[in-house]
């Protein structure tokens, strides 16, 4: 636990540090990626190396956490990490902000316990530490920290897996519920817990779809839409297919395209969601055998599902939850080759996180 508690707290400040350094090496790019960041984020007088991690989806989430889904298109965002932020805010003295900041660090510090404790099991105390510090050092690791729903929903999938290992399967499908009450890829949990439960394997079935289907009930009453959180997705500039499945092989050829023929942060952006993307589902492939199947069937379906959409944008952020894939990297054997993934990954963080919060889209 303490040594967990270090990594978190290095992790934390390091973060806030890169974040302030930013200010100096970066100009800020807020006003043109999204309409409402001085209201919801200056307007706190906070210092920036800390409202910077309310950027982008964090702001949506703040202003559904205080005046509910009254803005057009905000019905993407699931509703449980708003709600929480909104009960948290009675203790946060109103402050939405620091609330969900709370929220996402303690969330993800628990879960990086959790995580530990459930790779040690499988795969003893050196694999386990190897596997949060790949965790911690992703390029993308800031978002657990962040007004997003990473830290929480992390915390959600490997408690449930933890509680599934103790063969707890009512609890871990109530944790499912809410976890389906907090991403679309929750309902993923599903078909990983009812692997080889015989009996037990409806419980899941019947439990952890129940948070989508509240969603959509809500979804249904209020708009007379159940499915908007997922139609509402095409407005978000992201060019997301809603109305059909597009194919990998196609999504692949579009960005080798797009890599042909364009330039500056479109390029960058372009490469890193498709290296992301390869890179994944190519450590996932060499997870076969090495992980649990229930831990390799969510993550393989949490990963492919948003790529159906048409595009790979967000991709580097999504495959955080794909866990696997740092107990993978965990466990190979040169300690050189080790380090020498740790060090891209930090650089590559330390540029991702600088973007992220001078407000240029990262992922």
């Amino acid at each position: 636990m303490q040594k967990i508690f270090l990594l978190f707290f290095i992790w934390r400040i390091g973060l806030f540090a890169v974040t302030s350094i930013a200010t100096q090496v970066l100009p800020p790019n807020f006003g043109k990626s999204f309409p409402y960041y001085e209201e919801e984020l200056i307007n706190t007088d906070l210092p920036h190396f800390i409202w910077s991690f309310g950027n982008f989806d964090g702001v949506h989430y703040l202003r559904i956490a205080k005046d509910g889904y009254v803005y057009q298109y905000t019905q993407a965002f699931f509703p449980l990490y708003p709600l929480l932020i909104k009960f948290v805010a009675f203790l946060t003295f109103g402050n939405f902000l620091i609330a969900g900041l709370l929220i996402s660090n303690i969330a993800f510090f628990f879960a990086l316990v959790i995580f530990h404790k459930l790779v040690n099991k499988y795969h003893g105390g050196k694999i386990a530490f190897w596997s949060c510090l790949f965790l911690l050092t992703f390029p993308t690791s800031f978002y657990f920290g962040s007004i997003y729903t990473e830290g929480l929903f992390f915390l959600m999938i490997i408690s449930v897996f933890l509680l599934f290992d103790k063969n707890k399967i009512w609890l871990a499908s109530i944790i499912g519920l809410f976890a389906s009450l907090t991403r679309l890829i929750g309902i993923f949990l599903t078909p990983s817990l009812m692997l080889g439960k015989k009996v037990t394997s409806l419980i899941p079935l019947l439990i952890v779809p129940l948070g989508l289907l509240v969603y959509m009930f809500y979804l249904r009453i209020e708009f007379n839409n159940p499915f908007y959180f997922l139609t509402s997705q095409a407005v978000w500039g992201q060019e997301r297919s809603t109305t059909q499945i597009v194919l990998l092989p196609q999504v692949f050829w579009r960005y080798l395209k797009i890599l042909a023929t364009t330039n500056g942060l479109t390029l960058l952006s372009a490469a890193f969601e498709l290296t992301a993307t390869v890179f994944a589902l190519a450590i996932l492939v060499v997870a076969y055998k090495k992980v649990k199947t229930e831990w390799l069937v969510f993550s393989f379906l949490a990963v492919l599902t948003p790529t159906l959409t048409g595009t790979l944008t967000s991709m580097p952020r999504y495959i955080l939850v794909a866990f696997p894939i740092f107990i993978v990297l965990g466990l190979i054997k040169s300690t050189l080759f080790k380090i020498l993934i740790l060090t891209i990954f930090v650089m590559l963080l330390l540029i991702s996180t600088t973007l992220f919060t001078q407000g240029y889209w990262v992922a």
